[in-house]
């Protein structure tokens, strides 16, 4: 009987895609990028800071990847559309968008929290996404592949006083992406959650209140990306829960 010889497993898994990475800047969103290119993705990097989006691909190119810098307020529909545009044009392709970027005001009670704050909540840690996925979700649909990773939080699934607005807004996320994985499955696009608890960065306050050694790390929410999206192609994980192994 002859021995079945299994198929190399290639060194770059994500060789002549193209990822989008929304918040790409700093924290959770630059830990993305950099796996994902390391990976073998073309990254596209997405935020507001240009500075910084700038030296996330320098650090990139000098590890031999390749990654470009698209600034854009994910607030204006406009700008997402004109970033949609600039993939297309320039790229020809989205095989991923990880919508990571996002904002919180915590420890304010509702009923002290300006409308503005509200406002500024919901339309980048909800709207932006779906101005994203309206933007992109095209380009998967025609190529009848594609994988949409959106960042959610554990106060999508608990309750958070001092933090309702932010939490609503991530509900809503979670709703958002389980609704639109049942509209896109069908092209063969694969829609996924992550809802991480708390991770070290300077989001909402980070290590300055909790312990960082024992909190969730921009990484471990990176690896579970790259797990997401190097999955078989018959089946897909919609959704997943990170909590730190100690509590902090």
């Amino acid at each position: 009987m002859t021995e079945k010889r299994s198929e190399p497993v290639p060194a770059e898994p994500l060789c002549d895609q193209v990822a989008v990475v929304t918040g790409a800047a700093r924290g959770i969103g630059e830990a993305i990028a950099n796996r994902l290119a390391d990976m073998g993705a073309t990254l596209v990097l997405t935020a507001r800071d240009q500075a910084r989006l700038a030296e996330v691909r320098t650090a990139i190119e000098q590890r031999g990847g390749r990654a470009f810098v698209l600034p854009c307020d994910l607030t204006d529909d406009k700008a997402v559309a004109a970033l949609g545009e600039r993939v297309a044009k320039e790229h020809d392709r989205c095989d991923i968008l990880v919508n990571n970027a996002g904002v919180g005001v915590l420890r304010k009670p509702l009923i002290d929290l300006p409308v503005e704050e509200w406002d500024q909540m919901m339309h980048t840690n909800l709207r932006a996404p779906y101005l994203m996925m309206r933007s992109l979700a095209p380009l998967m649909i025609a190529a009848r592949s594609g994988h949409i990773i959106n960042i959610s939080s554990l106060a999508g699934k608990n309750i958070l006083p001092d933090g309702a607005a932010y939490s609503a807004s991530k509900w809503g996320l979670n709703g958002l992406t389980y609704s639109v994985a049942e509209e896109l499955r069908q092209f063969n696009v694969r829609v996924s959650v992550i809802a991480p608890g708390s991770v070290n960065t300077h989001f909402g306050g980070g290590g300055r209140t909790k312990d960082p050694t024992r909190m969730i790390q921009p990484g471990d929410v990176a690896q579970v990306v790259a797990m997401l999206v190097t999955q078989a192609p018959t089946s897909f994980v919609s959704e997943i829960l990170l909590r730190p192994t100690m509590k902090p």
